[in-house]
């Protein structure tokens, strides 16, 4: 959008700047002056990062520096219609006291840059640097300031990344871009879903499959538990992908509500592929994934799981069980568990309602 300023945020590593500069050289490709000002990198470094991603730079302006009045004059004089700044912590202004990557310095910076785009129409993105507890650094009018903000998640280590924009003046946020990290850079997942269970456990205990809602796209993610003896007083409890405190409140009714032995068991549950999983809607599946591993029976391989579940044991409501239902018959599974409650209908996949755990253990047990 010509006059916008995007502000993308992300983990060190996550790929920030490896996306932006892909967008960078796909604007220039498209015979759309570019500029792309690197405060972090120098000019040889910049080249050597795009050979290694096989990307052409000949029609791309660079440039490398972090002096906020030089950077405005080059864009005064080379007047571009997009602009990427790596990143915005990097750039100080001698107008202003403080170091670069202080409140004032950056508030300072942003506001300056907004204006000269505002001005002359011109579309600008902007990198943030995030907290460690993956807020973005600097002041908080920083996200009121631009008109757009998207951040880059997903773990470093994985292949995977979700691009969730959680402001947008100019549209819909429910829309989350799936990319998968690979030797040419960041490349979108037209299918996620199966990508994601390319590697499923089959018929093996400990494993089910459930769908979360990302943006508007339904995603099906494979569930590991695995329940192990302790060998010490107080069982060990780990979770990767799925929210800690959600999985001791889980445990918690699994013991209280089946009367379950979890005591004496090291608890391990992971969401499969890196993804991270932050709706209640996939509780079922990782229910239906410990109850698997603990009895050592596997879930039947046509089955998927949804539901959050209660305190009391049942199984509630979720969103979009529609969606949910035939992104699952999409891919082939026959059956889905889902709440009693909630009335769906498909004709590609069986609807199994289920009202409690108790009913999810019966059925485990046939």
């Amino acid at each position: 959008m010509p006059g916008s300023l995007v502000l993308l945020g992300g983990d060190p590593g996550i790929g920030k700047s490896t996306l932006a500069l892909q967008a960078a050289v796909n604007f220039s490709n498209q015979n759309i002056k570019t500029l792309y000002v690197s405060g972090e990198e120098s000019l040889p470094q910049i080249r050597l990062r795009a050979e290694r991603l096989g990307h052409d730079l000949s029609r791309l302006l660079l440039l490398a520096e972090n002096n906020l009045e030089a950077i405005i004059a080059t864009l005064n004089d080379v007047k571009p219609e997009f602009v990427v700044i790596d990143s915005i912590q990097t750039m100080f202004s001698e107008e202003v006291g403080g170091v670069a990557g202080g409140v004032a310095q950056v508030a300072n910076a942003t506001n300056r840059i907004m204006e000269f785009i505002k001005s002359r129409n011109l579309a600008t993105m902007i990198i943030g640097h995030v907290t460690k507890e993956g807020n973005l650094a600097g002041p908080k009018m920083l996200e009121h300031m631009v008109d757009v903000v998207m951040y880059m998640e997903g773990d470093r280590f994985s292949a995977f990344r979700l691009l969730r924009c959680v402001k947008n003046r100019f549209g819909s946020t429910n829309e989350v871009g799936v990319f998968e990290m690979q030797t040419k850079g960041l490349q979108a997942v037209a299918n996620p879903s199966q990508l994601f269970l390319a590697e499923r456990a089959r018929l093996r205990p400990g494993s089910a499959v459930t769908c979360t809602i990302e943006g508007s796209r339904p995603l099906l993610l494979e569930i590991q538990a695995l329940t192990s003896r302790s060998q010490f007083n107080y069982p060990k409890r780990n979770s990767t992908g799925y929210d800690m405190n959600r999985l001791l409140m889980l445990t918690a009714v699994l013991q209280k509500h089946l009367r379950l032995n979890l005591f004496d068991q090291d608890l391990f549950v992971s969401v499969a592929g890196g993804f991270r999983v932050e709706e209640t809607a996939c509780d079922l599946g990782v229910a239906l994934a410990i109850l698997s591993s603990l009895r050592d029976v596997p879930v039947p391989e046509d089955l998927a799981a949804i539901g959050e579940v209660g305190l009391s044991g049942e199984i509630r409501m979720v969103p979009q069980a529609e969606k949910r239902a035939a992104e699952a018959g999409r891919l082939g599974f026959k059956r889905i568990l889902l709440p009693a409650a909630r009335s769906v209908s498909n004709s590609k996949i069986k609807l199994i309602p289920v009202s409690d755990l108790r009913e999810v253990l019966a059925f485990l047990k046939t």
